[in-house]
């Protein structure tokens, strides 16, 4: 009896460790079911979460925020179409339309039919000023038909792109009158006193003087980037008294205009004319310019431009003054908040090359001063007092040096300053 008990106790403990086996490996496998669940799961939240807090940044009103949260996991996540859809809004509305193309280039190559992301796709390459590619991107949306409210603004961009082409079809024109009064303490540019007995008429003489100038210019564009323009200036100065140092230059132009994008121009062209002294021809200019502006944004642009030209005498005693001269330079211009005033400045270099033909008056040829290295900077400002009345007014500084030492005046550098103001 008592081994019958015995055989039933290890029985039941037998059954009791069965089953604590079994309900392990059950616990077990269990765990090994729901373990790569909830990894995926947190996987896909971790995937999910830069996504969710960008489109929060957008609603928001922060796209600038939200792209440069997306554009560190670009490298890795471009393809993904939500990503790409998003990072390109993102940049759109930030101000980056030429990473919103990219962006959503990608998102068409996976899924052409997206009418939203060609949408938006048409609205990058309008804000890059490339009309032709927006056109077609709007029109394709359009034959997608997209609901009313997308059609009707789509239709707006439309009416633009065609007003815009339109203008940039038509010739325009543009001209300009000035005067000005003012004192000049050296009308004839020489020097204070003499060594050498000059006649007064050689040194330095004040004058009270008046200026005048006109011009104009026309201008037609060929298509949305290049065109061409051709325009004149006709400047005249005149002194109260000294009036043998009376000038009168006449001035033409004419050349082509590209524009990328509406933030670079690109000029070149060229120029030429004449200028007169006491009413008498004194030398004739011809050379060519070319210019490159670009806008960082409404309020800022910066410019670079070049010269060249041939100054040639027509009096065959003065030909010892030929030179030829190059100019390089930049200039800036900034307008202030109020949207009324303007400040502006440049900075150039220009260089005379000694050109004057050998003659028997002239046997070395050149002339006494030789090759002229300048410098000079300008700085100003515009403002605008009214609807029909604007001040401006600006300060020029000009050095130049002489690489021979003239024998009369034994110097060879000079200084100029220059201030204008204007109402």
């Amino acid at each position: 009896m008592k081994s019958a008990k015995s055989a039933g106790w290890v029985f039941a403990g037998l059954m009791l460790a069965a089953s604590g086996v079994y309900a392990q490996e059950v616990e077990q496998k269990a765990r090994q079911l729901t373990e790569p669940e909830s990894q995926e799961s947190a996987e896909s939240d971790a995937r999910e979460k830069p996504l969710r807090d960008a489109e929060a940044l957008m609603k928001a009103g922060r796209p600038a925020d939200a792209y440069n949260l997306l554009e560190p996991l670009e490298f890795d996540r471009s393809g993904e179409v939500r990503f790409d859809y998003l990072i390109g809004i993102a940049a759109l509305d930030s101000g980056k339309p030429d990473k919103a193309t990219i962006a959503f280039e990608r998102v068409l190559a996976v899924d052409p039919d997206y009418a939203g992301a060609r949408l938006d796709m048409a609205r990058a390459y309008y804000q890059l000023g490339d009309l032709p590619r927006a056109k077609t991107e709007f029109e394709t949306v359009l034959e997608q038909n997209p609901p009313e409210a997308a059609r009707a603004t789509i239709q707006k961009y439309l009416d633009v792109i065609a007003a815009r082409h339109a203008a940039n079809r038509q010739t325009r024109f543009s001209a300009y009158v000035e005067g000005g009064l003012g004192h000049d303490t050296n009308v004839n540019n020489s020097i204070s006193q003499s060594m050498f007995n000059l006649s007064p008429t050689k040194l330095k003489t004040a004058d009270n003087y008046y200026s005048v100038a006109a011009g104009g210019e026309a201008s037609h564009n060929l298509n949305t980037n290049w065109g061409v323009y051709a325009g004149a200036d006709a400047r005249q100065r005149g002194n109260n008294t000294q009036t043998g140092f009376d000038t009168l230059s006449l001035e033409g132009r004419a050349g082509v205009t590209f524009v990328d994008n509406e933030k670079n121009i690109f000029h070149i062209g060229g120029i030429g004319g004449r200028y007169n002294l006491a009413r008498l021809h004194d030398h004739n200019f011809s050379g060519f310019s070319a210019d490159w502006r670009h806008v960082y944004s409404p309020t800022n642009q910066v410019s670079i431009f070049a010269q060249y030209g041939r100054n040639r005498f027509v009096d065959p005693a003065m030909t010892i003054d030929d030179f030829d001269q190059t100019t390089l330079g930049t200039s800036l211009l900034h307008v202030l908040a109020d949207g009324q005033s303007v400040l502006f400045g440049s900075l150039f270099g220009a260089y005379e090359n000694d050109v004057a033909p050998i003659s028997p008056t002239n046997p070395s040829g050149g002339r006494a001063d030789g090759n002229k290295r300048r410098l000079g900077l300008r700085a100003g400002g515009q403002t605008a007092m009214g609807e029909n009345t604007e001040l401006f007014a600006n300060l020029g500084l000009q050095t130049g040096v002489y690489d021979k030492t003239n024998a009369f005046f034994l110097t060879n550098a000079g200084i100029i300053c220059l201030t204008r103001i204007w109402v």
